[in-house]
């Protein structure tokens, strides 16, 4: 948050009066008109019953009493601007940024978060979703949920979940082509591709039809989609056979709106890994705690 001065009427006033040494400075530094900062000082005169500035033909000057009257301001304002700071510091504590990618926020933790939130109902959670890999301003960031191996991330990084992908289709589609977990036929069907860079981090289709020792076979056009949860969404529309990370879309084979139609195949030291901040305040502690809970890990 901005650290915006306080507005404190008439003591803002007759600092920058005093610091200034000029009515029509102040003034303008405090975005007023001369007449409006010279009404305040002269009211203030009124009420300690003597002069603290005199005028003069350019500027203005303290009188001993404005002198005093100076010191106690700026050690006044000093104070109330320190005590503001600590205040919007313990409200700042309360918000928690989040930083991930467009899968794992929609399909993992959308689903979930709520549960974070009966417990820790004070927490305002800002979850940023991208389809970046680097949150960019790591300092504006509590916690980042990244894909990547070991080696991508620091050793304060904690892993959530292996990198395991398995293929997937609607059932509909299953049942029209025939299909089984032991992955016969994917061969010739139409395959669904998340769009990515030349060198993704993660598996793509060529991976797994290497491991199985599986040649394409001439058949419908592929499908390639720009973010996951539209692979997913083109998945369940029967729209063909997409790798499906089995940490994102458990809940849509447990509740059968999937069906896996081929082996899955493990890459142990890769996956999403959580990347904590230098400091958490407590709400943010107790999300990166709740994650590793949810995801069955240890930290």
């Amino acid at each position: 948050m901005a650290d915006c001065p306080l507005d404190l009427g008439w003591m803002r006033v007759f600092e920058a009066v005093g610091r200034l040494g000029s009515l029509t400075a102040a003034a303008g530094e405090l975005g007023l008109t001369q007449p409006a900062v010279s009404y305040v000082v002269r009211a203030l005169e009124a009420q300690v019953g003597t002069a603290l500035i005199v005028r003069q033909h350019r500027g203005s000057s303290l009188t001993p009493a404005g002198a005093a009257m100076y010191r106690a301001v700026g050690v006044a304002i000093a104070q109330l601007q320190g005590a503001a700071r600590e205040i919007r510091n313990l409200q700042s504590q309360s918000v928690v940024r989040l930083f991930t990618d467009y899968g794992f926020a929609s399909l993992w933790l959308m689903p979930r978060v709520a549960a974070f939130r009966k417990a820790w109902p004070e927490a305002d959670v800002h979850i940023v979703a991208s389809a970046s890999l680097d949150p960019g301003q790591a300092d504006a960031v509590d916690l980042s949920i990244l894909f990547g191996a070991r080696a991508d991330f620091g050793p304060a990084a904690v892993q959530l979940f292996e990198e395991e992908v398995v293929p997937v289709c609607s059932p509909a589609f299953a049942l029209r082509h025939g299909l089984s977990a032991a992955g016969e036929g994917i061969a010739g069907l139409p395959l669904l591709h998340l769009d990515s860079t030349p060198r993704p981090r993660w598996f793509i289709w060529r991976d797994w039809l290497a491991a199985m020792a599986i040649e394409r076979r001439p058949g419908p056009a592929d499908l390639s989609l720009s973010t996951y949860g539209l692979v997913v969404q083109a998945a369940m529309a029967d729209q063909g056979i997409a790798l499906g990370w089995t940490c994102l879309i458990g809940d849509a084979l447990a509740a059968g709106s999937l069906v896996a139609v081929g082996p899955p195949i493990v890459r142990p030291q890769s996956g999403y890994w959580m990347v904590p901040a230098a400091s958490l305040s407590a709400p943010a502690a107790a999300l990166a705690a709740w994650m590793v809970r949810e995801a069955g890990t240890v930290s």
